[in-house]
């Protein structure tokens, strides 16, 4: 598992990072990573150093080869290069290459992907230097001209790869010990060695798990012995499990740097509003300022929820008192807002009125999810499918059989077999969303009352279809009167 787990890691640690390399540093070495253009004369290779102990530390950082134009002996001919990396012993027999074409005399690799390369491609295993040889040649377009080389020697000692996702686990955390559903940390858009939690948190322990897997002889980050501000990196579940306490339960900011094994954890205090409401011609509420709808406390104090089929039209969310339009609000950044933009302001007065815009393209039914801790609004189109053996695609998580949509209208005609079916709108993992359930157990398709089965935690009841009922239906669900209808 540990194998699996790293090159997991290193797959998404490779892509976090070209956005990240703003600027050049230099690395631990006397040597300095520089870009120079490659000046005319006979072919030579040059890199930034021949011998480099690779650090995470560096994840900004490049590694440079530079090369000279080569000489195309007078001839006027076009000059192409390719470069080419592989072990000493190999003699480039099975080499990584880089084929640059003309007018190219300089390329970098980030310390972060060379590391990658050092393990994945070559092998190399972290903290043992490695011999390795890079290679330029260039070709001519005039073939008269003779291909030429410059060879240079190498040795890097890659470094153990930093963790891309990290998770609390504990009984102080929402889902306590439910590794599988437990809370994913949240990645600095500057920093890839520094993660986020903001929630809730009651009295108990906790510590990080780098995923989610369910044996607890996973990566774990534990508590420092020594400095309660310190983490431990306890691989394979070995070491001291010692957690983190939490005395008084609240809303909490808990920032941690798996680099230098840093943990902050501050306690943010009592949520800015108890209440939130919709306002807006795209919604149900309409203009309303005195009686609008209201948005749905969660058991975090700090997260809101609201679902509606939203129309053609604007909205923005009310905060503090009704009846003022002057108040306190949740707008977006900018006028005219898209329903993808995840920012929120809180602000107040009627200077700045900017909205959420529904267009005819983009209307339907939606969850609106508001985080008034982080600013932070995510609006969800609701999708709703069919679960069960009496259902095409039986039981399978990740492949429920999806119902048509038109607004808060969800159909779907096709063949029931004898089984038990309900309806869910997610279809990524048990409990994670809200499950639309039978009114009663075994319940006949004759009886459409039904209820809500939130995370798992009402009534699992399901409809039955028997021998004599299975066959094609037509099944429509209207979220915007709850009503259903099985034919």
């Amino acid at each position: 598992m540990k194998n699996r787990n790293q090159n997991t890691r290193w797959a998404k640690w490779a892509l976090m990072l070209p956005s990240l390399l703003l600027v050049l540093f230099s690395c631990t070495n006397d040597d300095e990573l520089n870009d120079n253009i490659g000046q005319a004369g006979p072919l030579k290779l040059s890199v930034s150093t021949t011998e480099l102990v690779l650090d995470p530390s560096m994840y900004l950082n490049n590694f440079t080869f530079t090369w000279t134009t080569g000489t195309n002996q007078n001839t006027g001919s076009s000059i192409s290069y390719k470069l080419e990396i592989d072990k000493t012993e190999n003699n480039f027999s099975n080499p990584i290459e880089y084929d640059f074409g003309t007018n190219k005399y300089a390329f970098d690799l980030n310390v972060a992907t060379l590391n990658q390369i050092l393990l994945t491609t070559f092998n190399a295993q972290a903290g043992t230097p490695i011999a390795l040889q890079a290679r330029i040649t260039a070709t001519f377009a005039d073939q008269s001209v003779p291909v030429q080389t410059s060879t240079v020697d190498l040795t890097f000692t890659p470094y153990q790869p930093l963790t891309t996702t990290l998770f609390i686990v504990g009984s102080a955390t929402p889902n306590g010990w439910d590794i599988g559903n437990s809370a994913q940390l949240t990645v600095s858009s500057t920093n890839p060695a520094e993660f986020v939690y903001n929630g809730q948190l009651s009295n108990g322990t906790f510590k990080f798990a780098v995923n989610q897997d369910g044996c607890f002889c996973q990566d774990f980050y534990t508590k420092d012995p020594t400095d309660s501000n310190k983490m431990v990196y306890n691989q394979n579940g070995s070491g001291d499990d010692l957690q983190w306490n939490i005395t008084d339960a609240g809303n909490y900011t808990i920032t941690v740097n798996v680099l230098d094994l840093t943990i902050n954890i501050q306690s943010v205090g009592t949520p800015p509003f108890t209440q939130l409401w919709m306002v807006g011609d795209a919604t149900p509420s309409g203009w309303n300022i005195d009686t609008p709808q209201p948005f749905t406390v969660t058991a975090d104090p700090y997260i809101f929820t609201y679902e509606a089929t939203l129309t053609p039209g604007n909205f923005k969310i009310l905060a503090g008192a009704t009846g003022n339009w002057c108040g306190q609000w949740y707008r977006p950044l900018v006028d005219n807002q898209v329903l993808t933009e995840t920012t929120v302001a809180q602000n107040s007065g009627c200077d700045v009125d900017n909205k959420w815009q529904v267009t005819s393209a983009t209307a339907g039914r939606y969850k609106i999810t508001l985080n008034t801790l982080t600013n932070v609004i995510n609006i969800t189109p609701v999708e709703v499918y069919l679960i069960g053996d009496a259902t095409p695609n039986g039981w399978n998580m990740g492949s429920f059989t999806p119902m048509s949509k038109s607004g808060g209208v969800y159909t779907w005609t096709g063949n029931l077999n004898a089984g038990e079916f309900k309806f869910t709108k997610f279809n990524t993992n048990w409990c994670d969303g809200t499950e639309i359930v039978a009114a009663s157990p075994s319940q006949s398709i004759s009886n459409t009352a039904f209820g809500f089965n939130e995370n798992c935690s009402g009534n699992d009841y399901k409809w039955v279809v028997t021998a004599a009922q299975a066959g094609t239906h037509t099944i429509t669900l209207n979220l915007n009167t709850n009503s259903l209808t099985i034919n």
